[in-house]
């Protein structure tokens, strides 16, 4: 799955990404640690990992899967 990046608070490193549908999908510290950017730009298009129930689990960038 794939979105854009809506917000990045650097401090808490977590945010919401926007879906292609135009869901908006939260992502929290944990799910940024995972991916190993150091950091996201309002507008940045990412690849979104997700668990069975959702929960986003890792951010990376596109070419980074």
């Amino acid at each position: 799955m794939q979105g854009t990046v809506a917000s990045y608070d650097a401090a808490t490193r977590s945010g919401v990404l926007l879906l292609d549908d135009g869901t908006e999908m939260r992502f929290p510290a944990r799910a940024f640690d995972a991916s190993g950017l150091r950091l996201l730009r309002l507008g940045q298009r990412v690849h979104i990992d997700t668990d069975p129930d959702g929960t986003v689990v890792r951010v990376t960038l596109p070419t980074m899967i």
